[in-house]
């Protein structure tokens, strides 16, 4: 025997029935009675079907359960809430956590860092990662393209062909993370066309070129940004920052970059042991020119370097690093420290208007090419030399070319 009762307050209707000498009861989660009156008649057959012995009970089912799905269930059924979907600010957070732990170098993890950010914008952080297709990633490349750089100037596609990159390296480790299943959706990107930089050039050259006119501001920045030093010039730098009495380390470490072409992060890096006056070469210690891995090269040392470097371990503090100041002897520089004393030294000269360490590298590149040295050495003595950057300076071998145009026309 079956029958139906109503819940006083929420309306909602439950089947009582008796089973042997048992009196149970079951919700059938609804208001309206024409529903609950068929689930009643169905629960009344399924009660005579399992007295006849037509069905049977499995061991420790819900009684209830069992009657109210003709037999199908042994329990209430379970309500798998589904997981929810990975967000881009998940896959963000996690791969950077990863990437912290010293997998890159500190200032490449930066820059990571900023290209994640531009794309976060463009995308929101809620989004829905698994869905991104080549038309959102094409958004984003317009956004950036319309909103331009902070001189000004249009976006390069190479700098967002390095956000893309960035992008691309964290949703790589999301599909090894097993965060993600399928690839990367790059094929088909268009990037938008930029002019090419102009060669690496002498202050003069670029003094040259502004004096004539007709120069636009943003033009005239890319021309400075063009700038090598001479080695006349890089004396004069040298002896400027000498007078300035600014941190004992900065000038051998100018030195350093200026005679070896070294990165600030690999100078910044360099510990006394590093310096190897018996065969008169510098180990510097690399972090991009291996993926994963870290590498090394050696660069000889020119006898002025070492003069300097001599002059300037008589007077070390102490501490295993090669360059540090001298309150903080155990201590290795930190990289934005040391622009500022590099920047602090040039103020109010007629350097001031360098952008930074880097010119340095561009400097002995530049310097090298120019006299003459074989590209295969400068490269190996630079570590990780791109083809675009030596299309930079490569007007400057002008006894190669010389002699190659003279086969023809000599």
């Amino acid at each position: 025997m079956a029958w139906l009762e109503e819940h006083p307050t929420s309306g909602h209707f439950k089947v009582c029935f008796r089973l042997g000498n048992r009196r149970l009861k079951k919700t059938v989660k609804t208001t309206d009675r024409r529903e609950a009156e068929g689930v009643l008649a169905r629960m009344e057959e399924n009660l005579r079907l399992l007295e006849r012995g037509r069905i049977e009970m499995p061991l420790g089912a819900d009684l209830g359960s069992f009657l109210l799905s003709d037999g199908k269930l042994a329990s209430n059924p379970l309500l798998v809430t589904p997981p929810r979907p990975l967000l881009l600010k998940d896959l963000c957070d996690m791969y950077l956590k990863v990437q912290s732990s010293g997998a890159i170098e500190a200032n490449s993890l930066r820059t990571v860092r900023g290209h994640l950010k531009n794309i976060r914008r463009t995308l929101g952080e809620s989004y829905h990662i698994a869905t991104l297709g080549v038309i959102e990633l094409q958004g984003h490349i317009e956004r950036r393209t319309q909103k331009g750089s902070w001189g000004g100037r249009p976006l390069s596609a190479v700098t967002l062909r390095k956000e893309m990159a960035s992008f691309k390296g964290c949703w790589n480790w999301g599909v090894q993370a097993g965060k993600l299943t399928n690839a990367f959706p790059s094929k088909g990107l268009k990037y938008p066309k930029t002019d090419e930089r102009p060669p690496f050039q002498t202050r003069a050259d670029i003094e040259r070129q502004i004096a004539r006119g007709g120069l636009s501001e943003r033009q005239i920045r890319e021309l400075w940004h063009s700038l090598f030093l001479d080695r006349v010039e890089i004396d004069e730098l040298l002896a400027h920052v000498r007078c300035m009495q600014a941190e004992p380390y900065l000038c051998p470490m100018v030195c350093l970059a200026a005679h070896t072409g070294a990165r600030r992060s690999e100078l910044l890096r360099l510990r006394i042991d590093d310096v190897d006056f018996a065969t008169g070469t510098l180990l510097v210690h690399e972090k991009k020119r291996a993926r994963g891995r870290r590498t090394t090269r050696r660069i000889p040392l020119s006898q002025f370097a070492q003069d300097m470097l001599r002059e300037w371990l008589n007077v070390h503090p102490g501490g295993p690093h090669l360059f540090c100041r001298t309150h903080r002897e155990s201590e290795a520089i930190v990289g934005n420290d040391c622009h500022n004393d590099f920047k602090n030294a040039l103020a109010g000269s007629k350097w001031e208007q360098l952008r930074g360490w880097h010119i340095f590298r561009h400097s002995f590149a530049s310097l090298l090419a120019a006299a003459g040295v074989d590209q295969r050495l400068i490269s190996e003595w630079m570590g990780h030399q791109t083809e675009q950057m030596v299309r930079r300076y490569r007007h400057l071998f002008p006894d190669q070319q010389r002699k190659a145009i003279n086969l023809v026309f000599g």
